[in-house]
């Protein structure tokens, strides 16, 4: 069996288009009918709304949790309302690779700097399936579609099968549609992240 792998070779939120276009084929594909999809601002999710909606798709978007960084949660209330509306899902949860402050332990760091040895996408595709299969609103074992990105927009998308964070080792990547060719590693992350939050 052969399959394809897309690698950007720049950082840039126009890759978002290609990942959601491969995400789209591979769901058609597979007979997929959710994906998870990291938003913060609520840009990709608008976007990811407009793109997929004639698809048949339920889209579970994680933001960030509340009290993130920021006192006032970044995602748009009104825009959250208007995706549920619509049929989706926006959930707030607890970032679980962001917990180690909480359980005094670097496990959860040590996690994350694993996963972005592949790429920034890598690590938060693992956090918000945990994430959404925690909160009810994929099934363990259910074949999704995650989608996450570096700093802005999306261009990590994975076929990943569901598993809650009681059960990790359930957690499975069945494919790797798309990834960065080069990730940055987590200082060059952390900066590329603040130059973008101060736009």
């Amino acid at each position: 069996m052969e399959r394809t792998v897309t690698y950007f070779e720049t950082l840039s939120p126009e890759n978002t288009d290609v990942t959601f276009r491969l995400a789209r084929e591979r769901a058609h594909e597979l007979g997929i009918r959710k994906i998870v999809i990291a938003s913060t601002t609520g840009a990709t999710a608008k976007k990811a709304m407009e793109y997929f909606k004639n698809d048949g798709v339920q889209l579970v978007v994680i933001p960030h949790q509340w009290d993130f960084h920021r006192e006032v949660n970044p995602f748009p209330a009104d825009l959250a309302a208007t995706l549920r509306g619509a049929g989706h899902v926006v959930h707030f949860g607890t970032m679980l690779f962001h917990t180690g402050e909480l359980y005094d332990s670097a496990v959860p760091q040590l996690m994350a700097n694993l996963l972005r040895c592949f790429c920034q996408g890598f690590k938060v595709c693992f956090e918000i399936v945990l994430m959404a299969t925690d909160a009810g609103h994929l099934k363990s074992g259910e074949q999704i579609i995650a989608i996450a990105g570096t700093g802005r927009g999306s261009d990590t998308a994975l076929v990943m099968q569901a598993a809650s964070s009681q059960h990790l080792k359930k957690l499975r990547v069945n494919e790797i549609l798309a990834k960065p060719l080069n990730p940055l590693n987590i200082e060059e992350l952390h900066a590329k992240m603040a130059q973008e939050s101060s736009r």
